[in-house]
Formats: structure tokens, sequence, C-alpha cells
């Protein structure tokens, strides 16, 4: 049995980390909670690699030159991708052997070997091989997402030869699921590598795949413009209960890409060429008799078809905008699974740098699809169920995705190659888009996913909190582009796991502001159309009593009153009969002859809906939220949208600092689908 004081390994591990590495100096607290504090009964992480040093001498070496040995030999949980001798030697060769870089040759390694490594190249490869939460197999190999300890992802996909797992494309998982004292451990045949290249100097490097598309991204500028990577100047949060409050915001891009492959079969061999096509497919978008890109007409924007590439209307120039989504979103997060029911399809929808068009995700087969199009979505001929599959054909299989193994990851961004062109087209806004559309409210928040905290298990959020067992998150006031807080401070937003508790939620997790709050949310942009804009929430005594406003800005003087004030606290009344709440008009739907038809119809003329049967109370729950009565939809504006800008205000009418405000998901749904002559609303 090994027998380790922690407080003096952790003690002596700070002593050292403040000479050598004031990055993770944070990590260490001379108040030592004792509760932790436990004996060792078998291996460390530490432990693991040194009684194999034949194998892992040299990522250990790498680790102690950080003094991250000391905290792998010390009480904790992590996740550690071990490289070989071999894999570590192959690695640092192609180190030293690299000359691109002018600036800083052999990429400022002083000699070739591991004593040439500086400290900040060994602090880089430790921390990238490096989790603070433990990760076993069964996830990887689903495909996931994961946040190393130097803050950038690492993406495991299966390899298709060996069927075993993949990071990041390359490293193959060797041994895994050895669980130690203080994680796991996988044995992997590579260094994990990192691109440091931006999306577009990605793109650039895979010229043998995207000449086309890196070529027209650079004639429109846009190559230029791609540059951001994080937010600077974010405010200070007063955290008293030991959320994890983000330090950092990064921010970064995805991009849907044709390969030259999928341009040759267009007949598109050139940048010329694509801009010629593109004159076919957007030439007339913004014409006033014909056009259907609703914003540029609406706005008497004159397209240009010329070799203006860099006029922001320049078809060209529109065509790749279109391909871009402005937050860094990995393959495994494009479409959001938790707690849906098994039969719906999933998908998603992303405001693209087009300005205020969406570009709808669908996951349905295991494919991801763009702009997939089925006729009479969101309708039914059938109660309590989808409809007939003879009024839902397909008109548009939509444009899929390469895959996992094809996405290609940046520094500032994600690359996903598309196996077809992606067009902005008629078809988009009067097909793909002419549906009932549901926002998760984390989906509306690029920072969300570009900082991978949408979707967080608890376990993941108490990594990252400062000492603290809680698994909330507290943001600072200014850390979501897409939203405006008034007040400072007195707005407190949260964030709660999706495996917290069996909530409610559509996809589990839960965003609310505590406070007397007063903050506004960008809507998303919808064609041009006569919409119901909903809002979901759950209904509970800790809530609390809030206005709505509209407005084309942030901007408070153009906003109006919404509807009368919505009092969140208030639970419809469950008679055991089925007799409707005398409020809201609610009642347990399957205690009614006809399933709730005409008890629907009475809540929408109070401005209510039940909630959805899309998902359930947590995953694999077995009430759906139409069954719970704190699970409501509230119709707050029933009116014309132009395809532009909006912003929903979110005003306390309430002085109590202790209440919540509660925002699921925003609905946007046009008329024929609240008001269709033929079919009805589906349930779903």
């Amino acid at each position: 049995m090994i027998t380790i004081n922690i407080r003096k390994v952790v003690a002596g591990a700070c002593y050292l980390l403040l000479a050598a590495t004031p990055l993770v100096m944070d990590s260490c607290k001379e108040d030592i909670d004792e509760s932790n504090l436990y004996t060792f009964t078998g291996e460390t992480i530490d432990d693991y690699l040194l009684n194999r040093s034949e194998r892992f001498s040299d990522f250990h070496y790498i680790l102690s030159r950080i003094s991250y040995d000391k905290i792998l030999a010390a009480y904790g949980t992590y996740t550690c991708f071990a490289p070989t001798n071999e894999a570590v030697t192959e690695y640092i060769d192609s180190l030293y052997d690299d000359m691109t870089n002018k600036d800083l040759p052999h990429n400022g390694m002083t000699a070739r070997g591991l004593e040439g490594l500086t400290d900040s190249l060994c602090e880089d490869i430790a921390l990238f091989h490096l989790v603070a939460n433990k990760v076993m197999g069964v996830n990887m190999g689903n495909g996931m997402t994961i946040k190393t300890l130097l803050g950038r992802d690492i993406n495991t996909s299966i390899d298709s030869v060996s069927g075993q797992v993949l990071i990041s494309r390359a490293s193959l998982v060797t041994s895994m699921d050895n669980e130690l004292e203080n994680g796991v451990l996988h044995e992997i045949d590579r260094v994990i590598r990192r691109s440091n290249l931006l999306v577009s100097g990605e793109l650039e490097s895979n010229d043998d795949k995207f000449r086309i598309f890196s070529a027209a991204l650079k004639a429109t500028g846009l190559a230029d413009q791609l540059t951001e990577q994080q937010k600077t100047g974010l405010n200070e949060v007063t955290n008293e209960s030991a959320y994890w409050v983000p330090e950092k915001c990064e921010m970064g891009y995805t991009i849907f890409a044709e390969t030259d492959d999928v341009f040759a079969q267009h007949n598109i061999t050139s940048v010329e060429q694509l801009a010629d096509s593109a004159a076919a497919w957007y030439g007339r978008s913004a014409e006033q008799s014909s056009g259907w890109y609703d914003y540029a007409r609406n706005h008497n924007i004159q397209v240009s078809t010329g070799t203006d590439y860099d006029n922001q209307w320049n078809v060209l120039n529109m065509f790749m905008r279109y391909h871009i989504v402005a937050c860094k979103v990995p393959f495994d997060k494009l479409v959001y699974d938790y707690n849906q029911v098994s039969k719906v399809t999933l998908c998603e929808y992303y405001e693209t740098l087009l300005p205020y068009t969406l570009v709808k995700m669908t996951r349905n087969s295991g494919k991801r699809r763009l702009n997939r199009w089925t006729d009479n979505n969101s309708l039914t001929d059938r109660v309590a169920e989808l409809g007939t599959e003879a009024m839902h054909s397909v008109k548009f299989e939509g444009v899929e995705l390469a895959g996992a193994n094809a996405q290609i990851a940046s520094a500032n961004g994600y690359i996903h190659p598309i196996l077809d062109v992606l067009v902005y087209n008629s078809n988009v806004p009067h097909g793909a888009l002419n549906e009932r559309m549901r926002f998760d409210d984390t989906s509306l928040l690029g920072e969300m996913m570009s900082n991978s905290i949408r979707g967080m298990t608890q376990s993941e959020i108490k990594a990252h909190a400062d000492g603290g067992d809680f698994s909330r998150v507290r943001f600072p006031s200014n850390y979501f582009n897409n939203m405006v807080v008034y007040n400072g401070d007195d707005t407190q937003m949260r964030y709660l796991a999706k495996d917290e508790g069996n909530y409610s939620n559509y996809q589990g997790d839960e965003f609310l502001c505590v406070g007397n709050y007063d903050f506004a949310m960008r809507l998303p942009p919808v064609p041009d159309g006569t919409y119901e804009l909903r809002i979901g929430y759950t209904a509970n005594g800790n809530r609390g009593m809030l206005q709505f406003y509209l407005g084309t800005s942030s901007e408070l003087v153009s906003m109006k009153a919404l509807d009368i004030p919505l009092d969140m606290r208030f639970v419809p009344v469950n008679n055991s009969d089925g007799t409707p709440d005398t409020r809201t008009g609610w009642c347990l739907w399957t205690l009614t002859e006809d399933r709730g038809v005409q008890s629907d119809a009475n809540m929408r003329n109070l401005g209510y809906m039940r909630g959805p049967l899309y998902y359930t109370l947590g995953v694999n729950g077995a009430t759906v939220a139409r069954a719970n009565r704190e699970d409501l939809r509230r119709i707050i504006a029933k009116d014309k949208f132009s395809q532009g800008e909006y912003w929903l205000r979110f005003k306390t009418v309430i002085d109590n600092p202790s209440a919540q405000f509660h925002l699921d998901y925003i609905e946007f749904c046009p008329e024929n689908v609240y008001n269709n002559s033929q079919y009805v609303e589906d349930m779903y």
C-alpha cells in the first residue's frame, strides 16, 4: 500500500509551480479541505508512468519540467492521455525539423531531443494531454469533444480500420480505461497534435482538398476577417456561492466547406467559375418581384455579379458568408441529444455571416444535414402523433456533412467538409425554415458553444469551480454578444448542468437569472412572415414576475411592452377529475376524451400552451413535458416580423433579489402552422 501525505505533496507542488509555471498557481491552496484527503491503495497517474518508464519516461519528463508530476501524484480527478516514448520522440523531432516559422525556427527548441524543449513547449504538450475530470472510453466511443487543461478541445472518433478510438483524427488509443487512484489513463500511440493556425490558415494548409474554397475565402477578404480568438475586458463578478465563473471567453468560427471534388461535380474548377455559379444562385435573390432573400430585398440592396469579390453584397461574397457561423461547434455538438423522445428528428438552427440568415442542421439516421426540408413539418393529421408518412414527404434531403472523422480543428474554430453545394436559395426560407422553429436559449448565445459550456455535465462544471462542489456557472454581465444587461450585477446570469436533476427542461440544461434583473437577448432572424413568438419556461414558487418588451435594437428607446406581466411563480392547479385550471386552462391532457385538443384551444385563448411532447423530465424520463403542469409556453406576441434585428427584453416587476427568471427556449411559429386550414400544429 502506498501512503501519501497529501498536504506535503501539494505544498511541495505549489512551491515548484510558483517558480516554474504561474499559469497553474491558482490550483494550489494552503487551506486544503481535509475531507478530500485519503490514503491511496493503488497507483496514481504519476505512479503508472513511473512504473512503466520503459514506455512513458519521456512524457513523464515533460510533466516534471512544469512540476505536473507532483500534481498527478496527489489527490484529485484527472484524465491523462499518455503518449509512448516513441510517440514523443517522433513529435519533438517534427517540432525541431519544422522551419516554416522564420521568426521562431525549430519552434523555439534549442536542440534536438527532450532537453531542447522550452518550458512553454513542455507546458503546451503536457496540458494538452490532461483533463480536469474523468473521461471513460464508453463515452469517447460515441464521439465527443473534451476540453483539456490547456483550454483547447480535443475530439474523439472511431478509426474506420481498427475500430479503436482516435483522438483528434490521428492518435490511436491503444490501452483504454486504466483506472487509477486519482483518475483514468489512456495510452496513445502518437502525441496529440494541435493546430496553431486560424481557420483560414488551416483551410490553406489543406490545399489538396480545399484549393477553391480557400482561394475564394481569400478573394472575398473573409480570410483576413476570421481572426477572433478571445474576448477581452470581461466584467468582474461577485461570486459568493463558489460558482464557476469563466475567466476567459473564447471566440471563433465554424465553416461548412465544399471540397474541390464536390465543386468538380458541379463543373467548378476555379474561383472564377464559382463566382459565375454564385451569380446564378444569388444574382436575383434581392429582386422585389421574385427575390427570396427578404432582408436584402426589404433594404433595396444591389447585389453585384462583378469581380468586386470583397464587396459584402457580391454574389461570391454572399455564397461564402452563408458557409460561416460565428462560433466554434465540433461535429458531436452540432445537434444536441439529451432528453428528447425517440421518434423525433433532432435539429438546431445557426445564424450565418450572410446577414440575418439561418442554416438548419438536422440529425437523422446518424447523419448531419444542412437545410433538410420535409413537407408540412410541424403539422399533423393525427392527434398526439407526428402525422402520416404521406403528408411528410422529403422535398430536399439536405447537404450532408462528411462526418466526425473528417472535421478539422483549428486554433479558433472547426471546418466541416460537406458533400454537396450549400446555397441560401428560395427553398430555405420557403421550405426548410417554414416550420415551428424552437431555439434552446443557450443556442442563441454563441459563447456558450465556443467555450464548450453548453451541454456540460455536473462533473465538468465542478472541475472548473474554484474549490467548490457546486455544479453551476455564473457569467460576467458582458460575456455574451447577443445579450445586453442594463443594470450590472443586479442581473445574475446562471447556468445549471443538464444532469443536475430531472428538471423539465428542453435539452436538460437550464439558463436563468436571479435578482432584480433587466436585460435583453437578441432574437434569431427569421424570414418575413406573421409569427407567434413564444417562450418556454417552468413555473415554480422560486420564480418572479416580469414584463416583456420587443425592440428592433437593444436601445431601450426602441422597446415596446408586450402583453401583460407574466407571473412565473404561478403553477397550474392539477385537478384529479381533469377540470381545467381557471387561470391557464391547463389540465392533464390524458384525462380528456379528445387527448387535450379542446383544452389546448382554451389555453391558447388565455395566452398559454402546454409543454411539448418532444422531451421528458430528465434523460429517459417517464413523464413528457406536455404532462407536467409546471412546463408552460407563453405566447407573448402574434405579429409580422421582417428578416432583421429584434431584441427581447426581460424586466422584473417585483423587488425581490432572490427571485428567478427562467427562459428554457424560444419558439417562432409561422401563421401557416398555427392557423393552417388543412392540418393542425403537432404536439411535439
